[in-house]
């Protein structure tokens, strides 16, 4: 297993579908969802197996010079429980610290904010409801 920044448009075809089939596919929502207006100045980070395939994606940008936002964290459903989680976590962590950041802040589903604790981080506040049923916490660490 390795971590891989997608650099090919294969790589980022894999890297958007599985983001799609972690994130959004399973609450109905469309292809096409899984992407946003600042993929392109942002960080990504995908977890391969020995051939290649994607078993996790997170991604990574600056708010600030100093704050750095992950965002759209997936672990394959058939993979999860077994740490590749932490794996992408300390990478994006690292890629941060690299570029200058202090703090990292994401936006937690309410499933995963045991996850995220358990890797530094904190609740700061409720955030937000997605799809009208996922409530998100706002977590913080600093770095």
């Amino acid at each position: 297993m390795k971590i891989k920044e997608p650099a090919s448009p294969e790589e980022f075809e894999q890297y958007y579908l599985l983001r799609h089939q972690t994130l959004r596919e399973p609450w109905g929502q469309p292809k096409g969802s899984e992407r946003v207006e600042d993929d392109a100045t942002a960080v990504h980070a995908m977890l391969v197996d020995e051939a290649g395939q994607a078993l996790g994606v997170c991604r990574l940008h600056l708010n600030t010079p100093q704050e750095g936002q992950i965002r759209f964290m997936g672990i394959r459903a058939d993979q999860q429980g077994k740490g590749l989680g932490n794996l992408l976590l300390t990478y994006m962590n690292d890629r941060a610290r690299q570029m200058g950041a202090t703090t990292m802040v994401l936006h937690a589903r309410d499933y995963a904010v045991n996850f995220y604790r358990r890797n530094g981080y904190e609740i700061v506040e409720e955030s937000y409801l997605l799809f009208g049923t996922i409530q998100h916490y706002k977590m913080a660490k600093q770095l």
